[in-house]
């Protein structure tokens, strides 16, 4: 839990660095501002998953983030555009992560 509020911290700090900040030009600015959105639910995401004993699914979250909003922080401030091919490593984490949820909180009706 604590890894999942440290990085909900660097969410929040990196969210503000990049509004207050860095002057990026539109582009990056969305990108910046995506990789954020998702660092932080993800963050809050793994955060409730760990204190609910889905440890599984909170550590997939967070190399998510590392891998998605990573990436795309990088890329905006690089400019690196390989970078964008990692990005969807993260996304799948994502949507593992999730669906592991449904599938562990899935109840079979007799």
């Amino acid at each position: 839990m604590r890894l999942a509020a440290f990085f909900g911290f660097l969410g929040v700090l990196f969210g503000a660095f990049g509004a207050h900040y860095f002057s990026f030009p539109p582009y990056e600015d969305g990108i910046w501002k995506t990789a954020s959105l998702y660092h932080l639910v993800h963050a809050v995401a793994a955060f409730v998953c760990f204190n609910l004993g889905h440890k599984k699914a909170g550590s997939i979250f967070l190399i998510g983030i590392v891998f998605f909003s990573g990436s795309l922080y990088l890329l905006a401030i690089t400019k690196i555009k390989i970078l964008g091919a990692i990005t969807p490593i993260g996304g799948t984490l994502f949507l593992v992560g999730w669906l592991s949820l449904v599938i562990k909180n899935a109840k079979v009706k007799e």
